[in-house]
């Protein structure tokens, strides 16, 4: 496995990112497709045994239970000094005027039941999971600030919104001497690629660390363009992020095209990609069956020619900015 900083912090974390969105209860939120307890430990032992340090939930996947499991998980297989823990704050997790967004009432609440969640004193990383409208951004800001001085968090970052709102949520920050974001989760892959415009150039000037969500567009990049999974089928909010223009179709060609070429699986290929970005951290993978974890390490050490990925890109449009809400 392969390390570096997190943005401009002295934090190690590996160069793979494991996705914990798939872990949890399936008769809980919104994830039918979502696995059983017993079955998320093995993939995050697999993970574990390949020298992956950083692991991303978030309070709202299958209302809460994917927290529950990660947080016994890494308790029984790891050493809590050693791992990353992120987790996120925004999301509807109950009825009432409160039970969602980032007021600072939202913001005290939800990290104390992140922390019971994941059995741990501390989050390294909590991030807010989409900008909120509603909440003025200093409040947001000073909230997250306190919550890492009280010790409950390390660090703070940030998800999907646009780089204006981004940038002034840095500068509130800097403006007002609290904590800083260190990274930006964002949409970014081989199928969408309008982060390239505003977000990734703002976070390369501020040091920030990416770490992209979604890396094989929801499996779009593995597979035959017209193939399907249960979870193509069940996933309501994947089903508003891609659409079925040729120029998709294009390109996921290209990408079988290369890794026929290169003889290695389409998943290596299309992290690989990722991986030769100067801007991106830690791609966030999702593992569901145990050669997502091996071709995603294996694309550590496949490094592109120039021409592959003239190929891989030169197909590309511009596309709608999704994944916002």
């Amino acid at each position: 496995m392969k390390y570096t900083k997190l943005g401009n912090t002295g934090l190690d974390v590996s160069r793979l990112c494991l996705g914990c969105m798939s872990y949890g209860a399936s008769d809980q939120g919104t994830h039918p497709w979502s696995l059983d307890e017993e079955t998320s430990r093995g993939f995050i032992r697999q993970a574990l045994d390949a020298g992956i340090n950083f692991f991303d939930t978030a309070n709202v996947y299958s209302a809460g239970t994917s927290e529950e499991y990660v947080g016994r998980a890494l308790k029984d297989m790891a050493n809590r000094d050693e791992v990353v823990i992120a987790t996120k704050v925004r999301g509807k997790m109950r009825d009432g005027a409160n039970g969602q967004g980032l007021s600072r009432k939202a913001i005290m609440t939800e990290v104390d039941h992140s922390l019971r969640r994941l059995g741990t004193d501390y989050i390294d990383l909590y991030q807010i999971h989409r900008f909120d409208p509603r909440t003025p951004i200093e409040e947001t800001v000073e909230a997250l600030h306190d919550v890492v001085k009280a010790g409950k968090v390390r660090y703070v970052g940030a998800s999907s919104m646009w780089a204006w709102q981004f940038a002034k949520m840095l500068f509130v920050a800097e403006q007002n001497g609290w904590t800083k974001f260190v990274s930006m989760q964002n949409h970014y892959n081989l199928l969408n690629r309008e982060e390239e415009r505003e977000m990734m150039p703002l976070c390369a000037d501020q040091n920030i660390g990416v770490i992209p969500w979604s890396p094989m567009a929801r499996g779009k990049l593995t597979r035959a363009w017209d193939t399907t999974t249960n979870r193509t089928e069940t996933d309501a909010f994947g089903q508003t992020l891609y659409d079925t223009s040729e120029s998709d179709r294009v390109i996921v060609d290209a990408v079988g095209a290369v890794a026929d070429g290169r003889g290695v699986p389409r998943a290596q290929v299309a992290l690989a990609w990722m991986l030769s970005k100067s801007y991106v951290t830690s791609p966030i993978v999702g593992a569901t069956k145990p050669e997502h974890l091996d071709d995603a390490v294996a694309a550590l050490e496949l490094e592109l020619t120039d021409d592959e990925i003239a190929s891989l890109e030169d197909p590309y449009t511009p596309h709608p900015v999704v994944g916002f809400a």
